[in-house]
């Protein structure tokens, strides 16, 4: 209104000099005219726009400067984890760096510079202070199942084995993976090992580490809530869970409104404000809204997915239960159903080809035509692919809300390894009788 004013007042001026000497002053006239218009015009189209906010949940990372023996050589040895540290919550609750380096009673330890410390920092080390999310995290499947898968049950006490099998069974007490024995050992321990560790048995009889997830110097309840993070394992051909939840919807809008997520949320109260969008934390672990807080991220499944035929688990109806309460913060009970209905029967048909694999090498295997040694014949590859890698791919995507992943990533491949292994099987059989 005051720019408006003086623009009125302005142009009465021109004018008069412009009685007095028109043709002196009219370039003049001109160019303070144009001026006045933009600055008018620039005026009324700033006031016009709509006033919105895109709130985002970006936290100011506060530093407390870290002090003591340790900070003194490692601020010059190894400074970015010094800074990692003074932006951590641990430095914010008056933590030092013994209180997690320090050696317990049945850790293996060295001298360090006049200080006892654990040899490796291991879950023993975090259960000092967080007890209940350890236990939660020792009934999961990232527990002794995740190392067992590898290296089967030599590694583990018979304690261990015992009380993981009661919520597992068959996961511990088993063999090493008869394809990581075939491997060389480079392959295993910078492949297998570096995503399976999480479940590692450590000489202190704890299991695991809790960094895998959390970070080492920062451990990050933010960080370890982006699926990115978890996409440090769940991602590749066999178990392509990252790749299937960003083709989704849900990765749609995740992408969408991550900076409107409040990653730092308190897990105890938070709500779909925080997450209006789930993402793996919020739908396997996430007290959202009031839902139990898990570290066992196995608690919300209902189904063994990753098995070449897939069985209920154990508490399935508990699993499915817990999940769809995820479920029904977005959406109708009638969306859920439907959502859950179709997904059994990608399931059942998937059981279906892959329970038919088994069957024809087995035959084979009974008629003597391929031996009963693992992965030395092409057949038995064959047979591995279609379950382990595009049967798994089929049934997570149909549960992940991946299309593509249950179609051409899945049931096409199975389709075509279907044709694939009868093939070779008739082609055995035909060598036999010539």
């Amino acid at each position: 209104m005051v720019k408006a004013k003086y623009f009125v007042l302005n142009f009465k001026f021109i004018k008069n000099l412009l009685k007095e000497s028109p043709m002196k002053y009219h370039h003049f006239f001109i160019a303070v005219s144009i001026t006045s218009i933009l600055i008018v015009g620039a005026f009324f189209l700033h006031s016009s726009r709509p006033k919105f906010e895109t709130k985002t949940h970006a936290p100011s990372i506060q530093y407390i400067e870290a002090s003591g023996k340790c900070v003194e050589c490692h601020r010059n040895e190894t400074s970015s984890i010094v800074h990692q540290f003074e932006s951590s919550k641990h430095i914010q609750a008056g933590l030092n760096c013994f209180d997690c380096h320090r050696a317990g009673v049945k850790q293996e330890k060295f001298l360090h510079n006049g200080f006892e410390m654990a040899k490796r920092v291991t879950a023993l080390n975090c259960a000092t202070c967080h007890k209940t999310e350890y236990d939660q995290y020792m009934k999961s499947r990232h527990a002794a199942p995740s190392w067992a898968a590898v290296h089967g049950k030599d590694d583990f006490t018979a304690e261990q084995i015992k009380n993981a099998e009661l919520y597992h069974p068959k996961s511990i007490n088993r063999e090493a993976n008869r394809l990581a024995l075939l491997e060389p050992n480079g392959a295993i321990s910078k492949g297998c090992v570096a995503c399976h560790s999480i479940g590692r048995p450590n000489t202190d009889g704890s299991i695991g580490n809790c960094t895998e997830c959390h970070s080492k110097h920062n451990p990050s309840a933010a960080m370890a809530r982006k699926p990115e993070t978890c996409a440090q394992c769940h991602m590749g051909p066999d178990h392509s869970q990252f790749e299937i939840y960003s083709e989704s919807k849900h990765g749609a809008i995740y992408s969408h409104l991550k900076p409107q997520i409040n990653f730092n949320a308190s897990p105890k109260k938070m709500t779909t404000k925080d997450f209006p969008v789930p993402v793996c934390s919020t739908c396997h672990m996430s007290g959202l809204e009031g839902m139990n807080v898990t570290h066992d991220v196995s608690e919300r499944l209902s189904l063994n997915l990753f098995a070449p035929v897939t069985t209920k688990r154990i508490n399935f109806q508990r699993g499915r239960d817990h999940m769809k309460q995820v479920c029904l913060k977005c959406h109708a009970t009638s969306r859920v159903e439907q959502f859950y209905m179709e997904g059994d029967l990608v399931v059942e048909s998937t059981n279906k080809v892959v329970e038919e694999s088994i069957a024809i090498m087995t035959e084979l295997q009974d008629k003597k035509l391929i031996t009963k040694t693992p992965f030395d014949e092409k057949i038995e590859f064959i047979a591995f692919d279609l379950w382990h890698y595009y049967g798994r791919t089929a049934k997570h995507g149909a549960f992940m809300g991946g299309a593509d992943f249950v179609q051409w990533h899945g049931n096409y491949e199975l389709l075509n390894k279907m044709i694939e292994l009868k093939s070779e099987a008739a082609e055995l059989k035909a060598k036999k009788h010539r």
